[in-house]
């Protein structure tokens, strides 16, 4: 059974082996800059099976006007079990109708995030960071 929650910490280590077994791109050899992403993050969402850490929403937001979905990460022997789905609805009940929730999109995820009610918009602007 999973279990959700945003009131239980997490370590780097375990962030990093969600973002290696989910997929997903990021910097999980530098546990240093994952750690800042852990603590300056406004909310953590996450999914577990028992002490398993198998999902992870990390995001920022002002809890007023704009969230930005900084991750989605659901651990591949886990995925298409409604996870993903789960952590993002917990998020928005969380944040209320009134906060837009955005996010940037991998290719690979171009077609899940319309599933879960996101709309795909051409109105954004990047300023690229440098890659890891």
């Amino acid at each position: 059974m999973i279990v959700y929650t945003h009131e239980r910490s997490i370590t780097v280590e375990q962030l990093a082996c969600v973002f290696d077994r989910s997929g997903i791109h990021r910097p999980t050899n530098d546990l240093a800059r994952l750690q800042e992403m852990l603590d300056n993050a406004d909310v953590l969402w996450t999914a577990w099976e028992g002490e398993c850490l198998v999902g992870v929403a990390r995001a920022l937001t002002d809890f007023s006007y704009a969230c930005y979905l900084s991750d989605l990460a659901v651990d591949k022997d886990y995925q298409r079990q409604g996870i993903g789905s789960g952590l993002v609805d917990r998020l928005r009940r969380q944040l209320g109708s009134d906060v837009s929730l955005v996010l940037l999109a991998a290719q690979s995820a171009m077609e899940y995030y319309p599933k879960l009610g996101f709309n795909h918009i051409d109105n954004a602007f990047l300023i690229a960071r440098q890659p890891f």
